[in-house]
């Protein structure tokens, strides 16, 4: 670590979503406290996130372990720093041990929940001014989602993936939704589609195939790394996926984002942003809720959100947003 630095350890979230939704919190502290350095810690899935922040000095992996083995092997790795900041968003024990001058640690609130920006900003106690979700990404990232968006017309991102099956939108709604949007006479007539997840969705890419012409097609879902996925979404003009981190992603991006809610709370994870919005089915998240209280029964929360209220939700939302996104 270069000398006069101010040190900074940031433990942050297991998933990607939650990651995406504290990140504000790196870029306040990068610009409001000089010499900053970054040693971040987050889960496999979420790490990617920040590896070209500018001011990192260190990237650690911290998978969930039985018996918090993991938090042992963190505790090791940190101890012998005397950090200048520890801000800790899992609220763990070992950041109560670890010398440093100042603690900012997640306590869980006993007021009525607040969306997930908010609460990291109390954390800084900062909740009057949050700081937006926000990701670095370099050049050269930059310059690779160029290439892959190369083309013509605007682009209708997709997500339809999601970590449960519960707050799935059935794939062949996505596809319906994509040809009304694309369609000949539709808002985004001439446009392309781009379709997100991981390796495990490219099936769910492959279902959506047809749906444009080959050179209209752009599959992020088999070899496209976190970063690169997030400057394509820049590039985009529309995003509509499921409650995810990849819709997170996509309201960071900037882009006019619509999220697909069934058994997800969105005061506590809306799409954060002005262009942004959420539609759901006619049952409200209590209601779900209420059915399912465990949220372990293997079936669709999804099935009552019609196409028709996406579309339209959707047509609403392009027409709000006309000359704010990329078009071509």
């Amino acid at each position: 670590m270069a000398r006069g630095a101010f040190p900074i350890l940031f433990i942050t979230s297991n998933r990607i979503g939650d990651a995406v939704l504290s990140s504000g919190l790196v870029k306040r502290l990068s610009d409001e406290i000089p010499n900053a350095r970054f040693t971040v810690v987050a889960g496999p899935v979420a790490t990617p996130l920040f590896d070209e922040l500018p001011t990192l000095d260190r990237i650690i992996t911290l998978p969930k372990a039985k018996g918090g083995g993991h938090w042992f092997e963190l505790w090791r790795q940190v101890r012998a720093t005397r950090w200048g900041l520890v801000v800790d968003l899992r609220g763990s024990g070992l950041s109560r041990f670890i010398s440093t001058k100042r603690r900012a640690i997640w306590r869980k609130s006993s007021g009525p929940p607040v969306h997930k920006v908010i609460e990291a900003a109390r954390i800084l106690k900062i909740e009057d001014d949050p700081a937006p979700p926000y990701i670095f990404t370099s050049p050269e990232t930059e310059a690779r989602a160029d290439e892959l968006t190369a083309g013509f017309g605007p682009i209708l991102a997709l997500a339809p993936a999601a970590n449960w099956l519960g707050k799935t939108w059935p794939l062949e709604r996505f596809s319906r939704t994509a040809m009304r949007l694309l369609d000949p006479e539709g808002p985004m007539k001439g446009g392309r589609l781009m379709v997100l997840g991981g390796p495990e969705d490219a099936k769910l890419a492959k279902g959506l195939r047809d749906v444009v012409m080959r050179n209209q097609f752009i599959n992020l879902t088999e070899d496209t790394d976190l970063l690169t996925a997030f400057a394509c979404l820049k590039r985009a003009r529309l995003f509509i996926g499921n409650d995810s981190g990849t819709m997170h992603l996509a309201a960071t991006a900037g882009i006019p984002t619509l999220g697909l809610f069934g058994p997800s709370d969105e005061q506590l994870y809306s799409p954060w942003g002005t262009n942004t919005r959420i539609v759901r089915g006619p049952r409200s998240y209590e209601q779900i809720r209420a059915v399912d209280p465990g949220f372990g029964q293997a079936l669709c929360h999804m099935m009552d959100l019609p196409v028709e209220t996406v579309v339209r939700a959707a047509e609403e939302l392009l027409a709000a947003t006309d000359g704010t996104g990329p078009h071509d």
